[in-house]
């Protein structure tokens, strides 16, 4: 499979970049009064820590979420992540092997350098699945890169290895830069089948303090909130 799918795109060139392109989902096909919370893991020397207040804040609350996990932050946490692997409110989902922007051109994205050709491409999508599936037995059905940019080649080698690349509709923090005040704002103006993006991986920031804030009041309102694959196959 890996020489093919390679060779299927060695030499088709992308003709959109970004976070919204052609094979990407951001938003659920609903119209159900439904939110899916997304939190990404991207590892590495500035993070790889753990929000245990948010983690902790779902978990009382019986809110569900996708996690989406890259390699070196599961090597930086293997304890808190077979304790996530474990927690039925949790699916886990592939942030890539290194976190690196998907592309077949080497695009760049916040100033991190994105994959060269299809065979990186390839190469940090399996990395990461294949570490997954070895814990969970199965493999990951959602794909989200580094910086959540990809090309649209990128994208289709994503399908072709079997899962799903998503990103959002709602950016929760920016990275985890917002203070909880302006996550707060962001996330209280999702709408049904919105799919928000925050992190978990940065305990300093907002984040915790912020969804706290905001989900009791969307659930006030009638809200219900749902992991990806309750409405995506």
């Amino acid at each position: 499979m890996t020489n093919e799918v390679i060779a299927r795109y060695r030499d088709v060139r992308a003709s959109a970049w970004g976070i919204d392109v052609p094979g990407v989902t951001t938003v659920l096909p609903t119209t159900d009064k439904v939110i899916a919370l997304t939190f990404d893991a991207c590892g590495g020397p500035h993070g790889s820590g753990y929000d245990h207040a948010l983690v902790a804040f779902l978990r009382e609350h019986g809110i569900l979420a996708t996690l989406f996990l890259n390699s070196r932050w599961i090597d930086a946490n293997i304890r808190v992540f077979h304790e996530l692997t474990a927690d039925p409110l949790f699916e886990i989902a592939n942030h890539g092997t290194s976190h690196r922007p998907l592309s077949v051109s080497g695009r760049s994205a916040y100033g991190i350098d994105g994959t060269g050709n299809a065979a990186e491409a390839f190469d940090e999508v399996t990395g990461n699945r294949d570490k997954l599936a070895a814990f969970l037995g199965h493999p990951p059905r959602f794909f989200r890169a580094g910086t959540a940019h990809c090309d649209d080649v990128a994208a289709r080698i994503v399908v072709d290895l079997g899962e799903r690349v998503v990103n959002f509709d709602v950016n929760g923090d920016a990275g985890a830069t917002f203070t909880s005040d302006q996550v707060e704002r962001a996330v209280l103006g999702a709408r049904p089948g919105s799919i928000v993006i925050a992190h978990m991986n940065h305990p300093s920031g907002g984040t915790a303090e912020g969804m706290a804030a905001a989900l009791p009041r969307l659930i006030d309102i009638g809200f219900r909130f749902v992991r990806l694959s309750d409405y995506i196959w």
